[in-house]
Order: structure tokens, then C-alpha cells, then sequence
């Protein structure tokens, strides 16, 4: 089944307990954690504080992305603070398997990604050592952006590779995730649709769980 992870940059956080609360009767699966440092991306979100406050409030799974320089000084940070899965981005690191390596080191899932235009190419080396490779479908850096078509390309040839070589990562899809574009997602071998603005714009959490999920 289709795993679901609303993206917490878009709920209301003057309300997150309430807010955890109803995503868990929701039935999502991930909560994910978008980190900005404003250096990475143009934009600063939310960071260990916050983390630390989640975890205390859901075990659901913490999904956290880190769009931020040099991910591997902190690590340890976010794996002590609660997340579950780290991801790190391609471009952020000179020594990617080196911070995967940190990653599995700390008994967390580990993630890669990369933007919609690095080539899937630079993924390669490590698609053996991860546990969920994350397919930018808008820019990182602010919500609400639509949906890169040409990335749906990214999404099967990940699937196709996954099963020719029998590995087992996940693969999951932020940015502009809908309705309508999580049926390309799904066609195309996603495991895990992110979901921010679309998702929280709903008065019923249990309305996009359902139709990301194509039941």
C-alpha cells in the first residue's frame, strides 16, 4: 500500500499537537520534516527543538530531509533528536557515502536525494546502501510549487533499477504531490507520496490519505 507522509512545513503550528493527533487518526504513515538552513535552499524552516518536541508527541515515523549544507555535522543531532529516516541531498556533501555510512551508524534509516536538475546518474554509487531515495518532483526550498512532469522519468527508471538489481530502497516522491499527480507517481513505481500544501488545505485528514493513496 501506498505509504503517505504530509509534510509538517505546511500545518498549523501554533496547533501541532492537535495537528499530530489528527494525522495519526488520519492513518498517515511518516511525518515529514523538512530542514532548511537558508543556505542549501533560499528559505529556513524548523530544526532540533521542534524535532525533539515531535518525537515526544507520536510514534509515528519522523521522516526528516535535510536541505542543508554539509548534513554530516549533524547527524548525530537529528538521529538523537527523534528522526527515524535521514535523508541528505547529493549536492550538499563532497563525501555522500561517507554520510550515509554516519547515518546507518546511528541505527537510523538512511535517504538520498537530490534536485529536480542534478541527473539521477550521481545516485548510482549508493543505491546499494540506501534505504529510500527521495525524488524532488519542485525545487527545495518553499511549499506550494507544481509538479516537474519530466521527473516521473526519474521515479520509473528508479523502480526499473530497484528490481533488476533486487534492492530494496524505497521510493519516495515532494512537491507538488495532488490527486492528480500522485496517479503518475503511483504508475510510475512510488512507494511514499510527501504531500504539503494539498494536503493541509483539507478540513479532513483522512480525504487525502485516501485519494494520494488512489483508494
Amino acid at each position: 500500500m501506498m505509504k503517505i507522509a504530509p509534510s509538517l512545513l505546511s500545518c498549523d503550528f501554533t496547533e501541532l499537537r492537535q495537528e499530530v493527533r489528527r494525522l495519526e487518526a488520519a492513518g498517515v504513515d511518516y511525518l515529514h520534516f523538512d530542514v532548511m538552513d537558508g543556505r542549501f535552499v533560499p528559505n529556513i524552516s524548523f530544526g532540533l527543538p521542534i524535532l525533539e518536541q515531535l518525537r515526544e508527541m507520536t510514534n509515528l515515523t519522523i521522516d526528516s530531509h535535510l536541505m542543508i549544507e554539509e548534513p554530516e555535522r549533524y547527524i548525530e543531532a537529528f538521529a538523537e533528536a527523534g528522526s527515524d529516516i535521514i535523508t541528505v541531498h547529493v549536492e550538499a556533501t563532497r563525501h555522500l557515502h561517507r554520510v550515509i555510512q554516519q547515518i546507518k551508524q546511528t541505527g537510523k534509516k538512511a535517504g538520498v536525494t537530490l534536485n529536480p536538475g542534478t541527473c539521477i546518474e550521481q545516485l548510482m554509487p549508493v543505491l546499494q546502501d540506501v534505504d529510500l531515495v527521495l525524488v524532488m518532483t519542485v525545487n527545495p526550498g518553499f511549499g506550494g510549487q507544481s509538479f516537474i512532469g519530466s521527473m516521473v522519468d526519474k521515479i520509473q527508471f528508479l523502480a526499473d533499477y530497484r528490481m533488476q538489481h533486487q534492492l530494496n530502497f524505497e521510493i519516495e516522491v515532494d512537491g507538488g504531490v495532488n490527486e492528480h499527480t500522485a496517479q503518475l507517481c503511483r504508475k510510475a513505481g512510488a512507494d511514499v507520496l510527501v504531500a504539503g500544501s494539498y494536503f493541509f488545505k483539507h478540513e479532513d485528514y483522512k480525504t487525502p490519505t485516501s485519494m494520494l493513496r488512489g483508494e
